[in-house]
């Protein structure tokens, strides 16, 4: 682990390649586990707020469980994260028409019928923010479901923290990103030596 500002981000960042592959994985990290996607403050009123907007998108089962348990959920620790169909699949999942799991929130905004974005959470999969009170930890979540993601992204010799830049620049800022960018240049560097 390293600082960066008031972040601790783990090396493995750099050190494992990682390319989503859908066309193996199916979207598994949408259906499978125990728990939802974590979810921000911000991003519970940002889906009530949007709600009418997201129905079309999503299947009946996560209309119904949104319905039933609303658009977040909070666990055994007071967290929020999303509701969950019969105790699996995302309430937000939508299929496209070869069966792979899609995120209903990110084909709303991708048909422009909303500016909400997917989760922070879900953008960064398989990267995992937690927060404590002094620093935020930042790490990759190993899962058996992504294997498929990380052999893809050995194929492409593609870091994982390249793979999710996007995500880490919406959650950090670019100037955060360079910097951490930075700091896997000389890890490959010292890495060599």
């Amino acid at each position: 682990m390293f600082q960066l500002g008031k972040t601790l981000v783990s090396e493995t960042l750099f050190e494992q390649a990682f390319t989503c592959d859908l066309t193996a994985c199916k979207g598994a990290c949408c259906v499978e586990g125990e728990a939802g996607a974590p979810l921000e403050p911000e991003e519970i009123n940002q889906l009530k707020k949007h709600w009418t907007t997201l129905k079309p998108y999503l299947t009946k089962e996560g209309i119904a469980a949104i319905s039933t348990q609303g658009v977040a959920t909070q666990n055994a620790f007071n967290d929020w994260e999303t509701p969950l169909i019969d105790g699996k699949a995302c309430a937000y999942i939508a299929y496209d028409s070869n069966g792979v799991a899609q995120c209903g929130i990110e084909q709303a905004n991708k048909q422009k019928d909303t500016t909400l974005q997917k989760p922070i959470s879900c953008h960064l999969y398989p990267i995992r923010v937690k927060n404590y009170s002094a620093f935020v930890a930042v790490n990759y979540h190993e899962w058996s479901i992504c294997a498929s993601g990380c052999a893809l992204g050995d194929t492409l010799k593609k870091p994982l923290y390249q793979f999710v830049q996007t995500a880490l620049v919406r959650k950090f800022g670019q100037a955060w990103y360079d910097a951490l960018h930075a700091a896997a240049l000389e890890f490959d560097t010292n890495k060599n030596f």
